[in-house]
């Protein structure tokens, strides 16, 4: 079967809409998510309880070869949430989790919510100055360890030994041996538990922290973003159940790293309202994806933009098809594979989100149109997109001094109102939080949280995402939007990978355009024939002038560009050791990057 594009027109979205409204409990479910207020009194561990005693014998999480009830599953949380309890863990305590995907992450993740306490989410990848970092802000009253981490944590080892040497807790992973020295064996010690539920020390309610979940760390240390009850739970219920309709009957596949938002957040959460299963893998691997979801019985997956593309460059099998997955939900899907993702692996449903682990208000493709980051309720009251200056990096005040709306097909700055019900819990890191805050926006007095993104503002209360601020850069006048430049040069067949990011030029206004590529195959690249589709395809402003062609790009944790040492190091011969090469503006070929032609360009002699 092949999927036509869906394009959004008022008709088709007035009958999806209704569409929508008709299907049973969708109406309730919508007034739940918008009249919910942080001071209610739930949490997402009713569902985790209510799961435990409707069907304690359904399946709640496989992985590899093992599966684990719903009443294994609150069993087992309960047996850590008394250990904890034990070792003087209380409502609001932070508890440290460095453990890779697999159901005893689950365990110690729902043991502190059992009590209140806050999960520090830990990134597996860590070590050095990140990783110490992150633990002090967490600042944790015990530190769980999985063997599979004890190499990072060893890189920190004084810190541990002079702040947390009585807090180290050990989980083996498979039949590894016992815990090294000044570590205690988890699971061992929580045999004896009672598996009974627990009573926190005080009532949980949708406001109450539940997670620190740390961003990517691409310009810098990184931040940890405070994840309540009340963002679970909207976005279990508004994408795991409304959007992707998942229902105890369903098997969610996760190969992304639940340290991520998208994986236990939305995984997760969605898997906590609706009673599916969640399938998880370790780490993800494109030649397995599809073989994981037919052993799992997987019906519906999450993804990253960047793991769809890895999937699509993975040679054709059988199991492309082969599966029972029939919808996926996730972010950063470039409308350039958007349709040929969807065709080739025969998925009728591309669910697109827009989120952020510190954002307070979600976008969804709930209408299941291409090519959009889709919709979420209330423009103009929850959100709203203004100008913003490139040029300034600030976003632009008339001479009323408020901020400027923008109109439709318009780009601007994305931001989201604070209030009672759509709180901005921030990071641990008050400073930090309040540069994320904008003031006096539309009238004195009121606040929003500014996401750092622009985005296109599309009919109906649909945004489609523009680019981060930062990698939006302003050249010869005009702003260049990194991921539109991105696209047109990802169809050029010789190329893996691009990355494009502005440089600095000495006596330039502004950041000209440069281009970070790795090939599909060694060999000769044809740059000049990669020049002749830019320039085609692009206006002349955007094309990149600096060519720099490595062997892999950095990506975090989570599948993001480095792009700051990438900008740091520019079209510096001194500073780089890959290939770099200079297309210039009147210039017909391209030409290698030499000393001496970067000697010409910081002197001005030539034209870019």
């Amino acid at each position: 079967m092949q999927f036509a594009e869906q394009k959004i027109t008022t008709g088709k979205y007035l009958l999806r809409f209704l569409k929508f409204l008709v299907t049973p409990g969708s109406i309730g479910r919508l007034k739940s998510l918008l009249t919910t207020r942080p001071s209610d009194e739930m949490s997402m561990i009713d569902y985790l309880e209510r799961h435990a005693q409707e069907c304690p014998d359904a399946i709640a999480i496989k992985f590899e070869d093992r599966q684990i009830s719903w009443g294994e599953l609150n069993a087992k949380a309960n047996q850590m949430a008394h250990y904890f309890q034990s070792r003087g863990v209380k409502y609001g305590d932070r508890v440290a989790l460095n453990v890779e995907n697999r159901p005893e992450l689950l365990f110690a993740v729902s043991a502190c919510l059992k009590l209140g306490a806050i999960a520090g989410m830990v990134n597996t990848g860590q070590s050095n100055e990140a990783l110490a970092h992150s633990l002090r802000l967490i600042d944790p009253s015990l530190v769980v360890v999985g063997s599979e981490c004890l190499g990072n944590m060893e890189t920190v080892s004084d810190i541990l030994e002079a702040q947390h040497a009585d807090k180290l807790l050990y989980i083996a992973d498979g039949t590894n041996a016992g815990p090294p020295p000044n570590y205690q064996d988890l699971m061992a010690l929580v045999v004896e538990q009672s598996a009974e539920n627990p009573t926190p020390t005080q009532t949980l309610t949708l406001g109450t922290p539940i997670f620190y979940i740390f961003t990517s760390g691409t310009t810098g240390l990184p931040k940890a973003s405070i994840t309540t009850h009340m963002k679970v739970f909207r976005a279990g219920l508004q994408f795991g159940v409304n959007v992707m309709s998942l229902t105890p009957k369903d098997t969610y596949y996760c190969s992304l790293p639940l340290y991520h938002s998208n994986a236990l957040v939305v995984g997760f959460g969605s898997c906590l309202c609706s009673g599916a299963t969640l399938a998880l893998r370790r780490k993800f691997s494109a030649s397995q994806f599809w073989e994981d979801c037919i052993k799992f019985e997987a019906t519906a997956a999450i993804y990253i933009g960047e793991l769809l593309r890895y999937l699509l460059a993975q040679p054709e099998r059988e199991s492309d098809r082969a599966h029972n997955v029939t919808r996926v939900l996730g972010n950063g899907l470039r409308p350039d594979i958007w349709m040929q993702f969807k065709n080739r692996f025969g998925i009728s449903r591309v669910h697109e989100f827009y989120g952020a682990s510190e954002g307070n208000t979600g976008f969804v493709n709930i209408f299941n149109f291409d090519k959009t980051v889709g919709w979420s309720p209330q423009f103009g009251k929850a959100w709203h997109v203004v100008a913003y200056d490139v040029d300034a990096d600030e976003p632009i005040r008339g001479d009323d001094e408020f901020l400027q709306p923008m109109n439709v097909d318009e780009t601007g700055l994305l931001i989201m109102r604070i209030n009672e019900q759509n709180p901005f819990n921030g990071y641990t890191d008050a400073q930090a939080s309040e540069k994320k805050i904008l003031r006096d926006v539309f009238e004195k007095g009121d606040a929003w949280f500014n996401s750092g993104d622009l985005v296109v503002l599309q009919k109906h209360g649909h945004i489609q995402f523009g680019d981060r601020i930062g990698d939006t850069f302003r050249w010869q006048g005009e702003n260049v939007a990194t991921t539109e430049v991105e696209s047109v040069i990802m169809k050029w067949p010789e190329i893996e990978d691009a990355v494009v990011y502005g440089v600095t030029v000495p006596g330039r206004d502004g950041r000209c355009g440069m281009l970070y590529l790795t090939q599909k195959e060694a060999g000769q690249i044809d740059l000049n024939g990669l020049a002749a589709h830019m320039r085609e395809n692009l206006p002349p402003y955007a094309v990149p002038r600096f060519i720099r062609i490595g062997q892999k790009v950095d990506v975090t944790g989570t599948f993001k560009f480095q792009k700051s040492k990438l900008k740091n190091a520019a079209y510096h011969v001194d500073e780089v050791d890959d290939e770099l090469f200079l297309l210039a503006r009147d210039a017909e070929t391209v030409e290698a990057l030499t000393a001496d032609v970067q000697s010409k360009i910081d002197g001005g002699d030539i034209r870019l």
